[in-house]
């Protein structure tokens, strides 16, 4: 082989290696970005170790006026919201390493579900829960 093809063929390699660094160093950039925290004060992120949170993990947003379950995905996200006059109950499963937490509404219908929190997060955000509750109702 003469020297000029051997420095094409090695010039292209590196070329090709350099195109597939740069395409994944852009999905995992894409990825971090899709799962970074949201904005706010009660927020609680699932770990990236836990059913369904591999890559995009769930995050759960509670305010005042509603519980909220935001999860990324490759093309827009998927939001769930229940208005905190019709939260049921919550419910804590406690597994070995981490919680699941079960936001049931008065209609009985699509609870929220949030896999993989720490027990920490999961009581807290039934405290929260409870606290906003009982404030929406006193207000009445």
């Amino acid at each position: 082989m003469d020297p000029a093809a051997a420095a094409s063929t090695s010039s292209t390699v590196y070329t090709i290696v350099a195109i597939v660094i740069a395409i994944a160093a852009l999905v995992v950039w894409f990825i971090l970005r899709k799962g970074r925290r949201l904005p706010g004060e009660h927020v609680f992120r699932a770990s990236r170790l836990s059913k369904g949170n591999r890559i995009f993990p769930a995050q759960v947003q509670i305010t005042p006026t509603s519980v909220a379950l935001h999860n990324a995905q490759w093309i827009g996200r998927r939001e769930e919201s229940i208005h905190m006059a019709h939260v049921a109950s919550v419910k804590i499963d406690t597994n070995l390493i981490f919680s699941n937490v079960l936001i049931e509404t008065t209609g009985g219908h699509h609870p929220i579900v949030c896999y993989g929190h720490t027990k920490g997060d999961a009581i807290r955000m039934k405290q929260l829960i409870e606290k906003f509750q009982t404030e929406h109702y006193v207000k009445k």
